[in-house]
């Protein structure tokens, strides 16, 4: 101890101390993983502080609750070939990432924000109400007149300095988190020139966000679009929902002649993402399907078109400005509306695989990765369910635990009413269903978990979402931080002041 302060004393440089070994009489699996998780932070924090790229994804009502309960769904269903697990300690892909957050979702009037709100502030840099798509806070559908005051979107931007925007969802590309990449209407049900736009308010000068899409301005247009939605592109003479006649896709075919329109899964596998020119796919006249519904042979899943999406991008900015794309597994929030946990899991769980296709395409030093979901829902995983319990079957209390109660059949737990309890429910959602849920298990895909308050519909859930983060400046991403500030760590990574 002397010999040192000695060293230090007289400004020498001390000897370096020998860093202890750990050791523990037990290293099992989670001591070697923890090890590894380590090690995949310490490269993280090495990272360039300048992206070339951004990939926003989002999947849509992914609330902190439903990522635990994919968590497990995926280790307890991992897939064809592979070992079952009890499925607590598993990870889904984006779970990996080094950086994390807390988002706050409201919207500027509302406690629990829509999509069209959260989306908006994602895009925008700014919040905004429910129900408006890029739209200041004080702005209505007058501001269509002026569109340059309203807010300019990180696709507007980033096409204005010669980058490439792609727009890939399993909703309609005109819905809500999709539009917001590229859309500004004061009211999210103006996809199309149909009932849900009555031609009274189509007075007010905006047009319709399929309009909107095709005719987009900034950089010659988007240079990639997948997903569903295209009956609003089509007239109903072309079995499509215009009443206008207009046929938004022989107007896109014309303003790129270069591109390459596809409309199902065969045209879309043929695609080369080398070639030159946009693409836009319409693969379902409305939403594509769930996961747990989709034939493969009728349309590609998330996978699939994200792969397909980091490629083309890549292509499209070989020696030129990167990109942005914004990925959406959009149909985990569907499912929840229905109070159906099985598909809402399964969208969750190939959302997951659809991360990890992504994070196994690009380079991480020069591409920011961002995983976050735009609002929550009131799906709740409750009561002292034994490890491995099947997270969508019936509630088995685990033996000793705080509240074991009375057990019924195949072990269930039961309510105060002897009826047996499953570890998922909502806060609210429709009581009634149009399948008989109530003589289904719980396991099967079109069970509807029980709910505490009747509804319309299940509403979405107003608590903070989880953000996810790697690449350049994902060091950004912390603590407890506004929606809209996702927008401006984007802008920082790739050097916008």
């Amino acid at each position: 101890m002397r010999t040192l302060l000695t060293a230090l004393t007289l400004g020498l440089t001390a000897p370096a101390l020998a860093a202890p070994v750990l050791d523990t009489p037990v290293k099992d699996a989670y001591w070697a993983d923890g090890r590894a998780q380590v090690a995949a932070r310490l490269r993280a924090v090495n990272r360039p502080t300048r992206a070339r790229n951004v990939i926003l994804m989002i999947g849509d009502g992914m609330g902190i609750a439903t990522i635990t309960a994919a968590r497990i769904y995926d280790g307890q269903n991992p897939g064809p070939g592979l070992p079952r697990r009890s499925g607590e300690e598993n990870s889904l892909a984006f779970e990996t990432l080094p950086h994390v957050a807390l988002v706050k979702t409201y919207n500027i009037n509302a406690q629990v924000g829509d999509s069209a709100g959260t989306a908006s502030a994602m895009n925008t840099g700014i919040k905004t109400d429910i129900g408006v798509i890029n739209f200041g806070p004080d702005q209505d559908a007058a501001a269509c007149t002026t569109p340059a005051a309203l807010p300019r979107t990180f696709a507007e931007i980033a096409k204005a300095q010669g980058m490439a925007v792609g727009v890939v969802t399993t909703t309609r590309v005109t819905h809500a988190t999709p539009a917001a990449v590229y859309g500004h209407v004061p009211n999210r049900n103006w996809e199309g020139a149909d009932r849900a736009y009555p031609v009274a308010d189509r007075q007010s000068g905006c047009a319709d966000l399929a309009t909107q899409m095709v005719d987009f301005k900034p950089g010659g247009g988007l240079d990639l679009v997948l997903g569903g939605g295209r009956a609003r592109f089509l007239p109903t003479a072309a079995k499509g929902m215009r009443d206008d006649g207009v046929d938004l896709v022989a107007r896109w075919q014309q303003r790129h002649p270069d591109g390459r329109y596809v409309a199902d899964a065969a045209a879309f596998r043929a695609l080369d993402a080398k070639a030159p020119g946009p693409v836009l796919g319409l693969l379902a006249n409305d939403h594509l399907s769930y996961e747990a519904d989709r034939d493969p042979a009728q349309e590609p899943g998330l996978v699939d078109l994200a792969k397909f999406a980091v490629a083309r991008m890549q292509a499209a900015t070989r020696g030129k400005p990167g990109y942005y794309l914004m990925i959406e597994g959009g149909r985990i929030d569907h499912a929840h509306h229905a109070t159906n946990p099985y598909r809402a899991l399964t969208d969750a769980q190939q959302f997951s695989r659809a991360v990890a296709a992504v994070l196994a395409s690009v380079n991480l030093d020069d591409t920011l990765v961002l995983v976050t979901a735009d609002h929550s829902h009131v799906m709740t995983i409750a009561g002292y369910p034994a490890r491995g319990n099947d997270i969508l079957g019936y509630l088995k209390n685990v033996k000793g635990g705080e509240s074991e109660g009375p057990a019924g059949p195949e072990g269930a737990a039961l309510d105060d009413e002897k009826r047996p309890m499953t570890t998922l429910s909502y806060a609210n959602g429709p009581r009634a269903a149009p399948t008989l849920s109530h003589m289904l298990a719980p396991t099967e895909k079109n069970y509807l978990a029980s709910k505490l308050n009747g509804t319309g519909g299940e509403t979405h859930g107003g608590e903070d979402v989880a953000l996810f983060a790697d690449g350049p400046r994902s060091n950004l991403v912390g603590g407890v931080i506004e929606q809209n500030v996702i927008f401006h760590i984007m802008a920082e990574a790739l050097g916008w002041r």
